[in-house]
C-alpha cells in the first residue's frame, strides 16, 4: 500500500518508548520536592497536558511560574535519567516501524543531546531520516513549533505527514502544519481523552501504522 501521506513522524516518550511508569515515578519525585501529593498512573493519564507547568499547577494547587517550573523540571529529569535503563520499547515498536512503507522520522520533546544517543542504544537510528529532540534547557511546552522546525529541516510539507503520538498535543501539532495524527492509547494519556479528541485512535502501534496508511 502507498499511503496518501508519505512521511510518518513518530513521538518517542510514551509511544515508541514504554516509559509511563518511570515518568509517573519521576513526576512524583518532583512533586514531593515541593511538598506536593503523589499521583497514580491513572491520575497522571487523566490530568497530564502541555504546557506541563499547567498540569503541575493543577496538581499542586498553586501557580507554577517559570522559575518554579524550571526547578521542578530539573528534579523530574534527574530522577528520569536514573531510571531510564529500566525502560523498554513498546512491544510492537519494531514491527510497526518496519510496516510503514514511506519515510519516517522521530520528534521528541525530550532533550536532543540525550535523545540521539538513547535512540542509537535501542538500535533504531537507521529507521529514521531525522531525529530531533528539544534544543532548550527547560522542557514542558507544546509540540507545534518543534514540529514545524523538524519538517522544515526535512524539507517535508505538512500535508504529506502523519504523526503517531500518545497525546492530544501531538494531534494539535500535526493539525497546525496541515498534517494528520493517529493517537496511541498505550502512553501518557487516558484513552477516553484521546477518543474524545476526534482523531483516529489505536491500541497498538501496528494498528496505528495501519490507520496512518489509510488517512487521506
Amino acid at each position: 500500500m502507498t499511503p496518501a501521506r508519505g512521511h510518518l513522524v513518530w513521538d518517542w516518550n510514551g509511544t515508541l518508548l514504554n516509559d509511563l511508569s518511570l515518568v509517573v515515578a519521576s513526576t512524583n519525585v518532583a512533586f514531593a520536592s515541593v511538598g506536593g501529593p503523589a499521583v497514580t498512573a491513572d491520575e497522571h493519564r487523566v490530568r497530564f497536558r502541555r504546557p506541563i507547568a499547567d498540569y503541575y499547577a493543577e496538581v499542586l494547587g498553586r501557580a507554577v511560574d517559570d522559575e518554579a517550573f524550571g526547578r521542578l523540571d530539573r528534579t523530574f529529569h534527574d530522577a528520569y535519567r536514573t531510571g531510564l535503563t529500566t525502560c523498554e520499547l513498546a512491544h510492537d515498536a519494531g514491527v510497526a516501524m518496519a510496516a510503514w512503507p514511506g519515510s519516517q522520522s522521530l520528534l521528541s520533546m525530550w532533550f536532543h543531546e540525550e535523545l540521539v544517543p538513547t535512540v542509537h542504544t535501542y538500535g533504531l537510528t537507521g529507521h529514521f531520516t531525522r531525529v530531533d529532540g528539544l534544543r532548550a534547557s527547560v522542557g514542558g511546552d507544546r509540540k507545534a513549533e518543534s514540529l514545524r522546525a523538524h519538517l522544515a529541516e526535512l524539507g517535508v510539507h505538512g500535508r504529506d505527514v502523519v504523526l503517531i503520538g500518545d497525546s492530544v498535543d501531538d494531534a494539535d501539532a500535526a493539525v497546525s502544519v496541515g498534517g494528520r495524527a493517529v493517537l496511541y492509547t498505550g502512553g501518557f494519556t487516558d484513552p477516553a481523552r484521546l477518543r474524545d479528541s476526534g482523531h483516529p485512535v489505536a491500541d497498538t502501534l501496528t494498528e496505528a501504522v495501519t490507520l496512518a496508511a489509510t488517512l487521506p
